[in-house]
């Protein structure tokens, strides 16, 4: 693999805690797909892990609860089987992986604050309004007084 797979800051996927399964690809390959384990199978538990703060644990775990990606609990899988190699399929699981932790992690949004529109504004557009309406009624052979 080509190194450590950063999720956010300093904060990496540990290879240690990684469980990496093998099977028969469906995709392209001929009669090399039909001999070699190709497609990847890459699994993360998120609950057991040493590497995550405290607090990215337990978003991580609701956000992927409520998008059903959780497996027996805690544990997130990722499949890839585009390419013909193992090797890239690992490389593609482990960034997919590293993608997803990184954006369930990720802290809420600032709230949007409500903030109101100024008088002036609000007078102008419909002044502008007025103005429109009044040129289209003009378009018309009607005498609208």
């Amino acid at each position: 693999m080509s190194g450590p797979y950063v999720i956010r800051g300093s904060v990496a996927l540990p290879e240690a805690e990684l469980v990496w399964r093998f099977s028969r690809s469906s995709g392209p390959g001929g009669q090399h797909v039909n001999t070699s384990d190709s497609q990847v199978e890459l699994r993360f538990d998120v609950a057991a892990t040493e590497a995550l703060p405290e607090v990215w644990k337990e978003r991580a775990l609701q956000r992927l609860a409520e998008r059903g990606r959780l497996l027996q609990g805690a544990v997130v899988s990722v499949r890839a089987s585009e390419h013909r190699s193992q090797w890239r399929n690992r490389e593609t699981a482990a960034v997919r992986l590293a993608a997803l932790l990184a954006e369930v992690t990720a802290p809420p949004p600032k709230p949007r604050r409500k903030k109101r529109i100024p008088r002036g504004i609000n007078e102008r557009r419909l002044r502008e309004k007025k103005q429109r309406g009044d040129i289209k009624r003009g378009r018309s052979g009607r005498d609208w007084t």
